[in-house]
């Protein structure tokens, strides 16, 4: 009597730590900020990209113009993914867009500029990457869909097809 117990509590034990760590895989651990809040934007001193003349961040923005500022480099891949996406919202001329160049070096980024195409109205450079976390960017590519000095909208990672459509219809 006593063998089979063994077995039978043993096989119970096991299923019993296989079905937790299976539950514990299908929940997510991830954190996902709530990306949809409305906050105004941070005030900041951004360099330029070609001049590194200093502006405030405050006076990029007119209030009653829509802006999609995106920090990208010239090293980061999914930057390259969603450069297209970026070509065809400067293309429908009803936004404008700030290109914020993260942790790079000024001539890989001229020259992703130019292989690529310059979607950005203006760009300026981050190149230690300080005033990206102070604006409250996790990574890139990062975008911030911006109106009235607000940011109303963020994508975290690379523009796509379903991000494009829902920016241009906000935009309208």
């Amino acid at each position: 009597m006593r063998f089979k117990i063994i077995p039978i509590i043993i096989t119970l034990v096991f299923f019993t730590i296989f079905t937790i760590f299976f539950k514990g895989l299908k929940n997510s651990n991830i954190y996902t900020p709530n990306i949809d809040l409305e906050k105004k934007i941070p005030s900041l001193v951004f360099k330029s990209f070609d001049t590194d003349v200093e502006i405030i961040s405050e006076n990029i923005f007119n209030k009653n113009k829509f802006y999609l500022m995106n920090i990208w480099a010239s090293w980061c891949i999914p930057c390259r993914e969603e450069h297209e996406f970026l070509m065809k919202l400067k293309a429908s001329g009803k936004i404008d867009l700030i290109g914020f160049n993260y942790k790079d070096n000024n001539d890989n980024a001229k020259k992703f500029i130019d292989e690529l195409g310059n979607p950005y109205d203006k760009i300026f450079t981050d190149r230690d990457g300080t005033s990206s976390i102070n604006w409250g960017a996790y990574g890139v590519p990062e975008s911030f869909l911006i109106y009235k000095n607000k940011i109303i909208k963020r994508y975290i990672g690379p523009i796509n097809s379903k991000n494009l459509t829902e920016i241009e219809n906000i935009i309208k």
